[in-house]
């Protein structure tokens, strides 16, 4: 890597009565992301060497997580407090939360279990707004194109298909529920640009989408007769039954520091992506409970993955100051007219090119010596004095959580444009699962992140919302509707459950010659220092 030019000198560059011009570039855009996308490099190359995608590439620091041994064992159930309920929903962002509504609706009992608290997701952090085909000049053709183009044609068509087709109806269903969206002048729905789209087609709220349809499905939730909430329960391992079905799961009560054995008709899994990995050592978006937890048990239980090596880094994370590294500012900041400006004052890649592109893009600029460093920290210029004064009222009708970062970094973004640096941002890749969110497993549903097939290699912004509810609200739908040969949990005929998978998984790794030390899942990232411990073991 080249030496970037120092921030004073960068500074100077700019030129903010002068239109950047774009820059020629030799490289296309696959070109440009074989040679500086994260996802090609070597460090991201990895071959998993047990169950049921043996053989298939999956990056190195996933499989680690992927191939480690249980938390728990036989002992460990003998004291753990009996539960039972239809529907188990394990995680409580918004595909969780979509899930556990549907399923009430459908008459189940559903017990929800958080890691956090309820709405401590990646959803909150969703800024720029949701994709929906509903104006005049869109429609759902459309949406399906745009969104198979910009994931490489790598996506299941048959889940993009169904995914653009609820879109209209989520969006209603999100208004009934109280969901505020922002208006354009005739107050019809305002429509945003997103990038590596065909027409105008994200809603939003401000760029704190996520933070207002977080809101509002949670109070939803906390009315909704027969769910039954748990905070502050991570989930540490799946139940399965004689048959090799999922059949509940064990929690961990944090502040009783006690396990919870709950047994199930269905379990739907919706605990997010992988973000607080920090893979290739990248500063991340996500939430702080974000570390494949659902990947590791789904997959231990015999569920089939995919895309294990692919993942999105969001082209504008906070990169300055240190502390903030990796705070996201929205796409919409560029959707609006923003532009990425290089240390010599270029501009050098189309600002709504999809995010892979655009972060190989800036990657490629620091590599090659037209990056910035400041206090020892690389990136490229978010132009954000250019778009304010064109704008005055931006940071108020559009960008408030980019006013709110700016302030954090102690600048003023009329005055000074902001350092931005590619952000780990979005697990593409994740369990595989049919129309209604259900896995290779029967009884074990898989929603939002930790999904896979939806977005293929590259996720559109707007679509992540539109995809945890779509698929959650048909997976809880679908979970309630589970019959096990007539038995009745609620009046405690169960079926036999218990962790006989773990045993097996302990014979395939000792005889892979795994190591048997490193146990997974990780439930907080590695710097959170956190132990399982229980009260009985004190």
């Amino acid at each position: 890597m080249k030496p970037a030019i120092d921030y004073a000198t960068a500074l100077a560059r700019l030129q903010p009565h002068t239109a950047p011009v774009l820059r020629a570039d030799g490289l296309n855009h696959q070109e440009l992301l074989a040679r500086f996308h994260p996802d090609y490099a070597a460090a991201a190359k990895g071959v998993l060497r047990v169950g049921v995608n043996r053989g298939q590439p999956c990056h190195p620091a996933l499989a680690a997580l992927l191939e480690s041994n249980a938390l728990i064992d036989h002992a460990d159930l003998a004291g753990a407090e009996p539960l039972c309920t239809d529907v188990l929903v394990i995680g409580g962002g918004g595909a969780g939360v979509a899930a556990a509504l549907s399923a009430t609706d459908a008459g189940a009992q559903v017990l929800m279990a958080t890691k956090l608290r309820i709405g401590d997701s990646n959803t909150v952090m969703a800024e720029g707004g949701i994709q929906a085909a509903v104006g005049g000049d869109d429609n759902l053709q459309r949406h399906y194109e745009d969104t198979l183009r910009g994931g490489h044609n790598c996506a299941d068509r048959a889940l993009v298909a169904q995914m653009v087709s609820d879109g209209p109806g989520i969006i209603r269903w999100l208004i009934e529920l109280g969901m505020d969206f922002d208006l354009a002048d005739d107050r019809a729905l305002l429509r945003k640009r997103a990038g590596a789209t065909s027409a105008a087609r994200v809603l939003s709220h401000g760029d704190f989408t996520g933070l207002e349809m977080m809101r509002t499905l949670r109070e939803a939730a906390e009315l909704q007769p027969g769910l039954e909430i748990l905070n502050r329960c991570p989930v540490v391992e799946l139940l399965s039954g004689d048959d090799g079905s999922c059949a509940g799961a064990v929690l961990y009560d944090l502040e009783a520091k006690r396990l919870l054995q709950v047994r199930a008709k269905a379990v739907i899994l919706a605990t997010g992506g992988s973000g607080r990995l920090h893979i290739q050592g990248f500063a991340t978006s996500n939430h702080y409970g974000a570390t494949a937890d659902g990947l590791v048990l789904a997959y231990r239980l015999g569920a089939r993955l995919r895309d294990l090596d692919s993942f999105q880094y969001h082209p504008t994370g906070i990169a300055h100051p240190r502390h903030l590294a990796g705070g996201l500012i929205s796409e919409t900041a560029r959707s609006v007219g923003a532009l990425l400006l290089n240390g010599m004052g270029e501009r050098f890649i189309d600002e709504l090119a999809p995010r892979d592109v655009v972060t190989a893009a800036i990657l490629r600029e620091c590599a090659e010596g037209r990056g910035i460093e400041r206090d020892g920290q690389l990136g490229v210029f978010l132009d954000t004095p250019r778009l304010i004064a064109a704008q005055p009222d931006c940071l108020v009708t559009q960008l408030a959580s980019l006013a709110h970062l700016a302030k954090k970094c102690g600048i003023d973004p009329s005055l000074e444009p902001l350092l931005i640096y590619p952000t780990l941002h979005y697990q593409n890749g994740g369990v595989v699962i049919d129309g209604d969110g259900a896995s290779s497993v029967a009884g074990l549903y898989c929603v939002g992140e930790l999904s896979g097939g939806i977005h293929g290699r590259n996720r559109l912004m707007g679509n992540a919302l539109l995809d945890i509810l779509a698929f959650g609200r048909r997976a809880g739908k679908q979970a309630a509707s589970i019959e096990l040969s007539g038995q009745n949990l609620a009046l405690g005929a169960h079926r036999r459950a218990g962790i006989d998978h773990v045993h097996h998984w302990q014979r395939v790794m000792a005889e892979a010659g795994l190591d048997m030390g490193r146990r997974a899942p990780l439930l907080y990232p590695e710097y959170g220092h956190f132990q399982l411990r229980r009260k009985s073991a004190a």
